[in-house]
């Protein structure tokens, strides 16, 4: 990437994969890159199971009647859980570790989607069966994962939305 800017304007969420498996030093790297990310008085309050077995991702698929449909060519998912109990700032902490995965995705030239489960108990009970996560922990959400089979435009930077930063005060 030529610059973070850049790596951010190129990232959007990907919802259909080709049938391709993905490297496991690129699902490494997107790891590595979720363990460096900031965590409330660096807590880690964040577990990670990947999941690379395309029956059990498909299984993973009707967890949600709308928003989950990724899940059903996804060749790759990582699902992102947390401790609450550790943390009380457990659930940002989730929340930027998955952002982490999504950049780091790109960056290795992967489309990643964000699949939302937290505050879903049948959807939050699906994933935990079918992943062993215990019951203490909090799963946020799937962060699916694979070789793009879409192609999605570059943020315009002129059409961002500046009247949302207000200076000093709002």
């Amino acid at each position: 990437m030529e610059s973070f800017e850049h790596l951010c304007q190129k990232r959007r969420s990907i919802r259909k994969y080709l049938p391709k498996p993905v490297e496991q030093e690129k699902i490494d790297y997107m790891l590595r890159c979720a363990l460096m990310s900031p965590s409330g008085k660096r807590l880690n309050p964040w577990e990670f199971v990947v999941v690379r077995d395309e029956q059990t991702i498909r299984s993973m698929a009707p967890c949600k009647e709308y928003g989950a449909g990724m899940l059903e060519t996804a060749m790759a998912a990582i699902v992102v859980a947390v401790d609450t109990h550790k943390s009380s700032t457990a659930l940002f902490d989730g929340a930027i570790a998955a952002e982490h995965l999504l950049l780091a995705a790109e960056d290795q030239g992967l489309g990643a989607c964000w699949c939302h489960i937290e505050g879903r108990d049948e959807a939050e009970s699906l994933i935990k069966k079918l992943t062993g996560v215990p019951d203490e922990l909090t799963v946020i959400c799937v962060v699916t994962v694979g070789y793009k089979d879409e192609e999605r435009k570059s943020y315009d930077p002129s059409k961002l939305l500046y009247e949302k930063i207000h200076n000093e005060k709002y």
